[in-house]
């Protein structure tokens, strides 16, 4: 862990480190020359440790949540399908041009009764990234091609077709900016998810599990709850090329992090998000599996409310919640 942990460190973790690696050769001495002056200076480090940890995490800038949220060891979509189901069938292919791994999506039973609620098939997908180099290629560190738009708004619509509620998962640095994918019709792909999407007679749990960029987001992102993990990040634009654009440089990514205002906390007050999902001290990185029962729980809980909506109901209410988002002051 030690060794993971200093490989993928981030620069405000250092002190934190510093000081777990010092008491952790505290715990290793030998218990033969442990002394009641060694065990009051442990339980002092502990203490510091303790203080430094909750005070780092709970004072976190929003470039800071933004590198969280980019880390590493983050679980990523196939993570969270893992945990939060069973018997995961991908589906591949949009039936125009083909596959694309940046897309993952498929039929799954959802372990509701994990939570405390009711087990369900569902149909789950999202943005998905790569471990190592090889696999980051392949998958395209998640930016999907319009084929993947394409393929999520198949797999969607089967889900309507069998009545079956719909969660996507979000981590996306951007839809795919090559020339080819405009060549495929990007922007008309993702246009196209967002009127289906809106129009969709099942519920729709939408998740922000990680980077939350631009259109590449939102095109599997219209649904009747938006949920988003305390330290994932959503906005028009990411902070570095905010940066590129305004001042010619991405040397001013933090400040364009502070303006964009882009956090959980941001959003939640002004509409764009319906709950905050927390996550372990430290980050989703640090605990991945609690972090996913925490997105579980929060999902199982609002699927269980969304069920006592006809689909009349469901469509007026989403149309509503999308068309009063947004703050504005009039002159």
């Amino acid at each position: 862990m030690a060794e993971r942990q200093t490989k993928h460190l981030l620069d405000f973790e250092k002190p934190l480190f510093e000081l777990e690696q010092k008491l952790e050769e505290m715990r290793n001495l030998d218990s033969g020359r442990t002394t009641a002056v060694v065990n009051r200076s442990l339980r002092s480090l502990e203490k510091r440790v303790s203080v430094l940890r909750t005070s780092i995490y709970e004072n976190l800038t929003r470039w800071q949540r933004v590198q969280i949220a980019r880390h590493p060891d983050r679980p990523y979509t196939l993570d969270h399908i893992a945990g939060l189901t069973d018997g995961f069938i991908e589906f591949h292919g949009d039936r125009l041009f083909g596959d694309d791994p940046a897309m993952v999506g498929g039929f799954a039973t959802f372990k509701g009764s994990r939570f405390g609620f009711t087990d369900r098939t569902v149909m789950i997908l999202g943005q998905q990234k790569g471990r190592n180099t090889k696999a980051r290629k392949y998958r395209r560190f998640g930016m999907p091609n319009p084929e993947g738009y394409r393929k999520a708004l198949r797999l969607m619509k089967l889900a309507a077709k069998f009545n079956k509620p719909i969660i996507t998962l979000l981590d996306t640095p951007g839809a795919f900016p090559g020339l080819e994918a405009e060549e495929r019709g990007q922007a008309q792909a993702i246009a196209l998810n967002l009127f289906e999407m809106a129009r969709l007679p099942v519920p729709i749990v939408v998740n922000l599990i990680g980077d939350g960029a631009s259109g590449g987001a939102l095109g599997i992102g219209v649904g009747d709850r938006i949920l988003m993990m305390e330290n994932a990040w959503y906005s028009v634009i990411s902070p570095e090329s905010c940066s590129s654009i305004l001042w010619r440089s991405w040397d001013y990514k933090e400040e364009a992090a502070r303006a964009l205002k882009l956090t959980a906390a941001d959003l939640i007050d002004i509409g764009v998000i319906d709950e905050i999902v927390s996550e372990p001290t430290g980050g989703a990185h640090s605990d991945p599996e609690k972090a996913i029962h925490s997105l579980g729980e929060a999902i199982a809980r609002n699927l269980e409310e969304l069920d006592g909506f006809s689909t009349a109901e469901l469509l007026k209410n989403r149309l509503a919640k999308f068309d009063g988002m947004g703050v504005f002051e009039e002159n």
